[in-house]
């Protein structure tokens, strides 16, 4: 692990242990970095005791001017470039407000390392597990305030946890590589694919769908959490429709079951990646719930690498993004 990377972690612990009070925690960011935080947000909602914690889309942050950041607010910010306009926005209205920021980058002369009271640098490898990405720095910010306000144990396990990750995901990308290859080439010509999941998980769906299928393979599709499946979308369950489901492990697993037996009822194009399955057992088995995102995430690159190579569209080629203004 990156000593830069342990030492921007600590350091804005540190700066949040010293708050003399705090009662909530938002997480804020766009795209594929807003999809990061919907992990954190669960760790907090299934571990805490005295915080309450929030994502959101980080210019409608800013518009909903919640009347509760203030000074016994931390903002959890999260941009690869560092300079996402509505990122940095959101940053400075925090600040504003009296709230301790901490912006997650790669790039640590960024806009948004100026805009924030701590940064955080970490690696971005779409296409690997690593323990200084930013998907593991929110966890070891998560779990590390927990430690410091409420006395939570996990911690240490978590981070022991991380270390193993590069080599399980790397068995587990083998181990899926004729799996992806297979499904890759029976779904080149789809126009609509569907994406499922819920709890941690629903953020790995989510970039999943915007950040792959449509912005970067232009296929339509929708981000379905398996818990609202029933309310609405299992209407367009046919034999016609692709779906891609992730089974997690833990609490919400039970929702993504009950979606997974319906849906095989009325086709068999369901992409299935079950947690549980994969075998990994270099994660403690008390953080394996809060930790699968980290797992799934990287997991699904290799599936849309295959994706990519089959329909002849690269992952890189842009209409609109980064090529005008918007």
């Amino acid at each position: 692990m990156d000593n830069v990377f342990e030492r921007n972690i600590q350091a804005a612990l540190t700066a949040v242990a010293r708050r003399k009070e705090l009662a909530n925690v938002f997480f804020v960011a766009c795209g594929g970095s807003f999809a990061q935080m919907h992990a954190p947000k669960y760790v907090l909602d299934r571990e805490s005791t005295t915080l309450s914690s929030e994502t959101y889309n980080a210019a409608e942050f800013v518009v909903r001017d919640l009347p509760r950041l203030g000074p016994s607010s931390v903002v959890f910010l999260c941009s690869s470039s560092g300079n996402t306009p509505e990122t940095v926005a959101a940053a400075r209205f925090a600040r504003s407000r009296g709230a301790y920021t901490v912006g997650l980058t790669t790039k640590p002369e960024c806009e948004l390392a100026q805009a924030v009271d701590s940064t955080v640098t970490y690696l971005s490898r779409p296409a690997e597990a690593n323990a200084d990405s930013a998907g593991a720095a929110l966890l070891r910010l998560a779990f590390g305030l927990l430690r410091d306000r409420e006395g939570n144990r996990k911690h240490d396990a978590l981070a022991t946890s991380l270390a193993a990750l590069p080599g399980l995901v790397a068995q587990a990308q083998a181990e899926h590589a004729e799996a992806a290859l297979r499904w890759a080439n029976a779904v080149k010509r789809e126009p609509v694919i569907y994406t499922m999941a819920s709890g941690p998980n629903y953020g790995v769906a989510y970039a999943f769908a915007i950040c792959i299928l449509q912005e970067m393979q232009w296929i339509h599709t929708q981000a379905i959490h398996a818990g609202e499946y029933f309310h609405g979308p299992f209407e367009i369950t046919d034999d016609a429709v692709p779906f891609i489901l992730l089974l997690g492990h833990g609490a919400c697993r039970k929702l993504d079951q009950r979606a997974l037996d319906f849906t095989r009822k009325f086709t068999d194009k369901i992409l299935t990646i079950d947690v549980e399955a994969l075998g990994l057992p270099g994660i403690a088995p008390e953080v394996l719930e809060f930790l699968q995102p980290l797992v799934l995430q990287p997991l699904l690159r290799t599936y849309a690498i295959r994706l990519s190579e089959s329909r002849g569209h690269p992952l890189t080629v842009r209409r609109y993004m980064w090529a005008m203004e918007y």
